[in-house]
């Protein structure tokens, strides 16, 4: 195939994601002597754009894992949004070394189903959002060595004549979304806990406001104030740290996490 652009669209609140889709784009683009571009799509503004991509371009298409899914307030801009015309794509999910569970698969037949043909999809863990303990230094120096492998193979089947094969996954019912844990394992029930601030620490400048993805945090009061999907871009952007959960639920299920989920967790690679 000739493919003369590459572009790199993420969703990512706290980082992890932007870092894993640029090493993988820059990877392809540099095996390919092209030079990719980056489009953030974390901010409401930016998924109010469509993004179509033609048969010539190579999509690079990252968002992280949400309760073992694409996060669902998510789905509604890529399922609409998101368009590409036999256009060969890069899906990748980037989890915080618990499991990718239905993430990876999900996406792969969403942007099948928007006229994306996958040449390879990965799922690569990174430090979780909830906790510095879990997944720490994620991705590491094997983890950026098994991107570039990755990164190649794609590389070499773009190279490759002919069309492109479908990837081998199971295209069936997608499954439920995982049940956060407490740390008596009992589920974890805090989808209405929202981050408060610390006002004897607060200095006003709004930066939460302005990186919160759901466009829910109040300029003026720093209160949130609309849907919160716990990604965390507040709490760990916040450059004196006036941002926190005290949510009893979502403590709880962070214990859990840093009691069961400090192993290595393995990426996984479909190509």
């Amino acid at each position: 195939m000739d493919i003369k652009k590459i572009h790199a669209l993420y969703f990512s609140p706290t980082g992890g994601t932007a870092g894993i889709a640029r090493i993988v784009a820059q990877s392809i683009a540099q095996r390919l002597n092209l030079a990719p571009r980056f489009t953030d799509i974390t901010g409401p503004e930016s998924r109010r754009a469509d993004y179509r991509f033609e048969p010539d371009e190579l999509a690079v298409i990252a968002v992280p894992v949400y309760a073992g899914r694409v996060p669902n307030k998510l789905l509604p801009d890529l399922s609409t949004r998101l368009m590409g015309s036999g256009t060969p794509a890069v899906p990748i999910c980037v989890f915080g070394n618990r499991s990718p569970d239905e993430a990876l698969r999900e996406l792969v037949l969403l942007l099948e189903q928007n006229g994306f043909r996958p040449v390879g999809a990965a799922a690569f863990a990174c430090r979780h959002a909830f906790s510095d303990q879990v997944g720490t230094g994620r991705p590491d120096e094997a983890d950026r060595q098994e991107m570039g492998v990755f990164a190649n193979r794609v590389a070499d089947k773009l190279n490759l004549s002919g069309e492109l094969p479908e990837l081998e996954l199971d295209r069936g019912e997608i499954g439920p979304y995982y049940t956060p844990l407490k740390a008596d394992g009992a589920p974890a029930r805090f989808l209405k806990a929202k981050p408060l601030t610390d006002r004897d620490r607060c200095l006003h400048c709004g930066l939460c406001a302005r990186v919160c993805p759901m466009g829910s945090i109040d300029p003026k009061t720093m209160e949130t104030t609309g849907v919160c999907v716990k990604c965390q871009a507040c709490v760990r952007r916040c450059p004196i740290r006036a941002k926190y959960f005290e949510d009893a639920d979502f403590l709880s299920h962070v214990t859990m996490l840093e009691q069961n989920y400090l192993w290595r967790a393995e990426n996984v690679v479909l190509i």
